[in-house]
């Protein structure tokens, strides 16, 4: 009883705070572009943090742990390969952030027209639902873990909070609190990385053995991860909705930077939790939940499992709320192509309805987080990532047969 009732107590005062601020951003929000891009003043610290706590999703650091289980220190590309991802990014700041307003289905359209913009702003969301859908699962995962809660009623009280929490604050509310949830996140595992360490009955097998490659993760698969996972780095919606929110390109260049160079020893933070869990833990008692909670369930006081169950849902929520607004601007964009107005605010705020509902519906029929989030990247992968690189990087292109390379 004490246990629960510790990590209550933490979950209650960082939501207590969480909507705070939220509710405290709304009254900020004077106008639209306040709403979808934190009046485009955003500085370095803040970029930074958002940047970040996006990347980190609940989806990204429980994934990353699990797939500890077959790829063993190997697990570390998928963090790497984000990184690798914003490095690519940098010498495409500046053309980013001067062409690009409120959204990248925005940017489509000016450099192929208005007929690839509607299909971009009806595909972009499609994909981006499954990403939200993914965060969802996470969250239910851990809510059942930590607190029992029910997966489904996880899925509807998870769900339910991605949806207010996006529609009162808009990105106001998100750049404010993403840094204080990175933070969290970052802490809650390196916290638990240096706690687990030397643990006495307890043995980690060196890196030497299974990294880079090993047996279940070979060059070709890193080739695989490179192209439909770091791709989503270089183009992605929820990456190019920070850059449109910095105050300007030298910010934002500075902020993924910083982000990419702490990204790489994040990622073997979080695989040697991975190759600790599957080689101390019952291998049925990680089946039934992720490794990186039952980890924490086993092996950490209570007041630090209270910090890691408040970092894992801060990670969850700062990848789901900007996943979801950015996806409802580009549903508001096939009914404006300029959404800076009130009306488009109105709609938007309709469509993180829609969108959290369909995420939420998702959510109760699929419970792979890495299944869903692999295969709503490469549905976004598959189109725009050729088409908008090439723009992008000055090739020549033939704009009439644009649609069909996005199909």
């Amino acid at each position: 009883i004490f246990a629960v009732t510790m990590k209550v107590t933490i979950l209650i005062i960082y939501f207590v705070f969480l909507f705070g601020l939220g509710i405290y951003s709304f009254f900020k929000i004077k106008a639209p572009g306040d709403y979808f891009i934190a009046g485009k003043r955003t500085g370095f610290w803040q970029i930074a943090g958002s940047l970040l706590a996006t990347i980190l999703g609940g989806s990204a650091v429980l994934g990353t742990v699990n797939l500890a289980k077959d790829q063993s220190w190997a697990a570390a590309w998928y963090i790497l390969a984000a990184s690798a991802g914003l490095w690519l990014l940098l010498p495409l700041v500046g053309k980013v952030n001067r062409l690009g307003k409120f959204t990248l289905a925005n940017l489509i359209g000016q450099f192929y027209g208005e007929t690839e913009r509607k299909s971009a702003s009806v595909i972009i969301p499609l994909a981006w639902t499954g990403i939200v859908a993914a965060q969802v699962i996470a969250s239910a995962k851990i809510l059942f873990s930590f607190f029992g809660l029910p997966y489904e009623t996880g899925v509807l009280f998870s769900g339910g909070v991605f949806i207010l929490y996006t529609l009162v604050g808009g990105q106001i509310s998100i750049i404010k609190t993403d840094l204080f949830q990175s933070l969290i996140i970052l802490a809650g595992v390196v916290l638990t990385a240096f706690y687990i360490h030397g643990l006495p009955g307890t043995a980690v097998p060196s890196i030497n053995d299974s990294f880079p490659f090993n047996l279940n993760f070979s060059p070709i698969d890193l080739l695989i991860l490179f192209l439909t996972f770091s791709s989503t780095f270089v183009v992605g919606p929820d990456i190019y909705s920070r850059i449109f929110c910095a105050k300007d390109a030298a910010t934002a260049r500075r902020s993924i930077i910083l982000v990419a160079s702490v990204l790489i020893p994040f990622a073997f933070f979080l695989a040697y939790t991975g190759v600790f869990a599957y080689h101390n833990l019952d291998a049925e008692q990680i089946q039934k939940s992720a490794a990186l909670i039952e980890v924490a369930n086993v092996y950490l006081p209570e007041w630090m499992a209270g910090i890691m169950a408040a970092a894992l849902l801060s990670a969850v929520l700062s990848s789901a709320d900007t996943t979801l607004l950015t996806s409802s601007m580009i549903l508001s964009e096939l009914f404006n192509p300029d959404i800076n107005n009130r009306r488009s605010l109105r709609h938007t705020r309709y469509f993180i309805i829609l969108c959290g509902i369909a995420s939420m519906l998702i959510a109760l029929k699929i419970t792979s987080i890495i299944g869903t989030l692999l295969l709503a990247l490469a549905f976004y992968s598959g189109a725009f990532i050729v088409p908008l690189l090439a723009v992008l990087i000055n090739l020549k292109v033939n704009k009439k047969l644009s649609i069909l390379a996005m199909v």
